[in-house]
């Protein structure tokens, strides 16, 4: 394995053990053992998959479609356990993001040098 591949391995385990990692766990949990909280997350993620499915095959998603689903991200948004879920997760894409901008610096640098 060569010392990147090492490197991002050890990134990983530490993402595993960051606390907006384990804050996001701990709240995904909640709604997982919450069966109203997890039908209403389902129903969410479920209306998000069909979404981006019907853009990334070019179809048109109609103003009915959007409709249903500023219903389901308001009605989620109000629940406090998946607002919580909603808030982790945004904390741990901006870690993501915050890395992926690091190890990106190289190329940036590349490019953005000419």
């Amino acid at each position: 394995m060569s010392a990147i591949q090492e490197s991002a391995v050890a990134l990983e385990l530490a993402i595993r053990k960051s606390e907006e990692f384990n804050a996001l766990k701990s709240a995904y949990d909640a709604v997982m053992n919450d069966e109203i909280a997890k039908r209403m997350f389902d129903d969410f993620r479920n209306t998000q998959i069909e979404l981006q499915q019907k853009q990334m095959q070019g179809l048109e998603i109609t103003e009915e479609e959007v409709d249903k689903a500023r219903k389901v991200v308001e009605t989620v948004q109000q629940h406090e356990q998946i607002s919580q879920l909603m808030e982790q997760e945004q904390r741990v894409n901006d870690l993501i993001n915050n890395i992926s901008r690091t190890i990106t610096k190289p190329l940036e640098e590349l490019y953005g040098g000419q």
